[in-house]
């Protein structure tokens, strides 16, 4: 049994930790609210751009446009969202997991991999990868992440789909179903995805000016809802996941310093009782 000064100091500690737990749990928990009614804004227009985008690439007038070129993969860009710390439970290791099943298929198949992340923690586990290229770092966006913080990884990916440096790109991110439930999901960026078989036939479609400027316009800003949103979805995620994770480390604190504190009475106890039983036996010895 620890002695009494170690228990207290270990009591101390875990209390002092306890305080900066709780006070993490209470943040979240603020922020949560903000960034859930900021995701929850925009969902619907995230969607229904998914889907026009999905709508011009089943249009004969795009398939020559260069966002829309389909290629055989030989490089494969990936968009990590991770955050810069940690205490946010299983937030980053559910992205990370999913970009390694991606980075293995890609090694499998012979594809080389690229890296852009958003957060630190995507970052330090791409550097210790090898034949992975990681090319850019972008520190997290904020709270209330705009339209302009997403746009130079959107001219990254633009510029570099349409002049053939990379033949595919995906973003993995969180999605925010509610404050229990958040899942690692991965959504195909470029080339635009394709319909699906039982949707509706699409109409003989008139672009003005021409096609060109309307595709090639359309098509940035839709793609660019698709990164934005992925960013209000993940800050959501990572704020529930901070609160339950900070939570959780609040209650075990609280059972380990009740612990502790029963250990320490035990042990108060023995020596008090051992004080007595020393002297009661020097009052016998004195006695007799």
């Amino acid at each position: 049994m620890a002695s009494m000064i170690t228990l207290k100091r270990r009591i101390t500690s875990i209390g002092n930790t306890r305080q900066i737990t709780k006070a993490m749990e209470m943040v979240s928990a603020s922020k949560l609210k903000r960034a859930q009614d900021y995701a929850q804004r925009s969902r619907d227009y995230r969607d229904m751009a998914y889907d026009l985008l999905k709508r011009l690439n089943a249009m004969s007038e795009v398939k020559r446009m260069p966002l829309f070129v389909k290629r055989s993969v030989k490089n494969r860009l990936y968009i990590v969202v991770t955050s810069n710390t940690g205490l946010a439970g299983a937030y980053n290791a559910n992205i990370l997991k999913l970009l390694t099943e991606g980075l293995r298929e890609d090694r499998d198949k012979g594809v080389k991999s690229h890296v852009i992340s958003v957060g630190n923690k995507g970052a330090q586990f791409v550097r210790r990868l090898r034949d992975v290229d990681l090319k850019a770092v972008y520190q997290p966006f904020g709270d209330r992440p705009t339209a302009n913080d997403v746009r130079p990884i959107l001219n990254t990916i633009i510029e570099e789909y349409a002049n053939a440096q990379i033949d595919d790109v995906c973003i993995l991110f969180t999605d925010f179903k509610s404050n229990l439930v958040q899942e690692a999901k991965r959504l195909q960026l470029l080339p635009a995805p394709l319909l699906d078989v039982d949707s509706a036939p699409l109409p003989i479609s008139n672009f003005e000016p021409d096609v060109e400027t309307v595709v090639q316009e359309v098509t940035t800003r839709l793609i660019e809802s698709q990164i934005w949103q992925a960013v209000l979805e993940s800050l959501a995620s990572e704020h529930a996941m901070r609160m339950v994770a900070t939570k959780n480390a609040t209650d075990n604190a609280n059972d380990l310093i009740d612990d502790y504190t029963l250990e320490l009475n035990t042990a108060r106890q023995a020596s008090i009782t051992q004080e007595l039983a020393e002297i009661t036996g020097g009052a016998e010895a004195l006695s007799s």
